[in-house]
This record gives C-alpha cells, sequence and structure tokens, in this order.
C-alpha cells in the first residue's frame, strides 16, 4: 500500500506491521454518518472522551482507502494494534473532517 497523501487529506493508520491510507471524501464522510450519526456530534463525543470503539472502529472503516480484508478482521487488528497507537490517525482525522483540506 502508498503512503498517505496529507495534500489529499489523507491519513496513516498504523496496525502492526501495516499502514493504511484513510482517505475522508465525501462519500466516505456520508456513509459513515449514515451510520454512526451525525458528524459534529461525533467530533464532540471524541472530545470529552466518549468516543466509543464501535464509533472509532466504523469512522475508519468508511474512510480506508483500500480494503484488504472484511470489516470483523479490520476490527480485531484494531484492537490488536492497540487503540493508543490509533489514536493519532483518529486525530488527524477527526482534525481533517473539521477543518478540511
Amino acid at each position: 500500500m502508498r503512503p498517505a497523501n496529507s495534500v489529499r487529506g489523507e491519513v496513516a493508520l498504523a496496525l502492526g506491521e501495516r499502514s493504511l491510507v484513510l482517505r475522508p471524501s465525501f462519500e466516505a464522510l456520508v456513509a459513515a454518518e449514515a451510520e454512526l450519526g451525525p458528524l459534529f456530534a461525533l467530533v464532540e463525543r471524541a472530545a470529552a472522551g466518549g468516543l466509543t470503539l464501535a464509533e472509532m472502529a466504523g469512522l475508519f472503516w468508511h474512510c480506508l482507502a483500500e480494503r484488504g480484508e472484511d470489516r470483523a478482521h479490520f476490527g480485531e487488528a484494531l484492537v490488536a494494534g492497540g487503540l493508543a497507537k490509533a489514536t493519532p490517525a483518529l486525530r488527524a482525522l477527526l482534525e481533517q473532517i473539521l477543518a478540511g483540506r
């Protein structure tokens, strides 16, 4: 997989030995919002420390530039990689959602 292109608003998500690219495109964010509810409320929950694992995994899933596995395996890899290691990608993705490119 190619590296994330920050000029395009992409974010790298490290999962163990792999680095996945998250691309918060309009289509991806609409799909995430359809599943998770309003994105502004999601950002507010994240800022208050109330974002759930399911919400984080769902947002990441919809923003994946390439999906090489099913959602259940992706979720397992996310947990196995450690939520603390996923936090920088979450923060960068939320910043992209709020600020745009």
